[in-house]
């Protein structure tokens, strides 16, 4: 069986919220993806949280491991401004980054996180088709 070649790479980002920090995180979170859907390369970014768990979910969708560098390149200030307020939990990483990708992922400060990377099976993506509230028999016809 041949595994389906795409350059797309997922982030799967599992942050644990710090005591007392909620509002900052929050501030954070909205000022980090605000920029980076102003500048930042990613296809996609979106954020979920479980305020019971003290949890956070981010997932960014990008192009490329180029895509992934620019990113980090960009968005560092960012970046640390998250994570004075939180700790990441578990990393995923869905698709085929570069080795150097691989071996930079680390907190700001350094320090190393669990992580794991799941190399792509099968797929396909709907980015470059018409908007959500166009039909599917109107696309076809």
């Amino acid at each position: 069986m041949k595994i389906a070649e795409s350059s797309t790479i997922l982030f799967r980002n599992t942050m644990r919220i710090t005591e007392g920090h909620l509002d900052g995180f929050r501030r954070a979170i909205a000022q980090a993806v605000a920029f980076a859907q102003e500048h930042g390369p990613q296809l996609m970014v979106e954020v979920f949280i479980d305020e019971e768990r003290m949890l956070a979910h981010s997932f960014q969708l990008y192009r490329d491991s180029d895509a992934i560098r620019a990113h980090w390149r960009l968005s560092d200030p960012y970046i640390r401004g998250v994570m004075e307020h939180c700790t990441v939990q578990h990393f995923e990483i869905f698709g085929a980054p570069d080795p150097d990708i691989v071996a930079a992922l680390k907190t700001p400060d350094g320090e190393s996180f669990p992580f794991v990377v799941s190399p792509r099976l099968a797929g396909f993506n709907r980015f470059g088709t018409p908007s959500l509230g166009e039909s599917l028999s109107q696309r076809i016809s």
